[in-house]
């Protein structure tokens, strides 16, 4: 049951407090400077992105804060933009007691439920006539008076609803809810990357994860074949626009090669693990030509480290020796399937993570060689030609 008392409108909220990442404030001053500056671009392109109006755009030392009156929406769109440890939205007073009184009276008045017990958290920056643990004291007992048709009690170690009051100087701001960010680094803060999409959760938990130490995704899906389905591409589609959530102000594409190669012949010849590994080390080095192309420093798999054909650490081994001179990273490889499960819901995504599959794979260098071999019969080199030439951009 909640208050009976008048809602207060969401207009009164005229205030978004950003708190930055606490990677952040550990950086060298020079490196947190440039740090907090792109982030403040990326903030601000995310605005322009969502049509969101502001008023004013105050930054302070791991703090932002926004006047909007679009304080709801600009609270759910900022907690997708890497470097921001957390949102909320908040009224905005004076440090004058009087004015913070009356101001949480007005929040918790909205926001509290009836029977639930209460505390008051104050966070405090600045010289002033009262302690942090003054204004905990006076607005609790405030609320507990005014409010006693609410029935609150206080419960300081495990309250069910809480209270805030920022102070920063002479402004204070009062507020409920704290809107958890993904944290992490200021998205371009770092190089490039050159992020490979097959439409699974894996490949997408993959990128995000190397988006939020700052490296700019480019998005790229190779084809493994001329035959491949139009609902495999709508697939990888769908999943590069959930990460086009994450990263508002930078190029919105999709970059699609496909391969002149009929996988069906070559698994006529030789077994389907083979067939498997021969396209990876095929997708490997379309990629790296792809990232030199694009100055990216790296690419980026949604490997597993798995009893799979081609995710032992043996096999990952064999795959990294057909690019060189560009680093492959595999996120996941330290991950579980439920860490990884998680990542994605986070995301956004719907999928389930695929099935591990248990298959044996060439382990030693002769099977390798055969590899290699059949490698030469495809012409590979001419293969990764043509999936470079037939590279297509599309805008999402």
């Amino acid at each position: 049951m909640r208050s009976i008392r008048t809602p207060l409108l969401e207009d009164m909220f005229d205030t978004v407090i950003i708190r930055f990442g606490g990677e952040i404030g550990i950086k060298a001053p020079m490196t947190r400077k440039q740090y907090e500056r792109r982030l403040t671009t990326n903030i601000k392109a995310a605005l322009k992105h969502y049509a969101i109006s502001y008023s004013a755009f105050n930054r302070k030392p791991g703090r932002l804060y926004i006047k909007t009156h679009q304080t709801e929406k600009v609270a759910k769109q900022l907690s997708r933009v890497f470097g921001v440890q957390s949102v909320s939205s908040a009224i905005e007073t004076s440090s004058n007691l009087d004015d913070m009184l009356d101001n949480s009276l007005k929040v918790a008045n909205s926001r509290f439920v009836h029977g639930k017990s209460f505390a008051v958290r104050c966070h405090r920056v600045g010289k002033h006539h009262y302690t942090s643990q003054d204004i905990c004291s006076r607005v609790g007992e405030h609320l507990r008076v005014s409010l006693s048709k609410l029935k609150l009690r206080v419960d300081l170690e495990h309250p069910k609803q809480t209270l805030h009051v920022e102070i920063r100087d002479e402004h204070a701001y009062v507020f409920t809810q704290i809107i958890k960010g993904p944290g992490g680094l200021p998205l371009g803060t770092q190089p490039k990357l050159v992020c490979l999409l097959k439409g699974d959760a894996e490949s997408t938990v993959a990128c995000w994860m190397t988006m939020k130490r700052g490296c700019p995704p480019i998005f790229v899906h190779i084809a493994n074949s001329i035959t491949e389905r139009q609902e495999n591409i709508n697939e990888v589609k769908v999943t590069a626009q959930a990460l086009m959530k994450w990263d508002i102000g930078f190029p919105r594409k999709l970059r699609v090669a496909q391969y002149h190669l009929d996988l069906q012949k070559i698994t006529e010849r030789h077994t389907s693990k083979m067939t498997a590994l021969i396209c990876k080390r095929l997708m490997l080095q379309t990629a790296h030509r792809i990232a030199e192309a694009e100055n990216a420093e790296g690419i980026v798999t949604g490997d597993m480290l798995e009893e799979k054909a081609t995710q032992t650490i043996h096999s990952l081994r064999f795959q990294d020796e057909a690019v060189k001179g560009v680093p492959v990273y595999r996120p996941l490889i330290g991950l579980s399937k439920t860490e990884t499960a998680e990542i994605a819901k986070t995301i956004g995504l719907k999928k389930r993570l695929k099935e591990e599959t248990k298959q044996h794979m060439p382990r030693d260098t002769m099977e390798h060689e055969e590899t290699k071999k059949i490698e030469r019969e495809l012409k590979v080199e001419k293969l990764v030609e043509e999936a470079v030439k037939s590279l297509q951009t599309l805008k999402l």
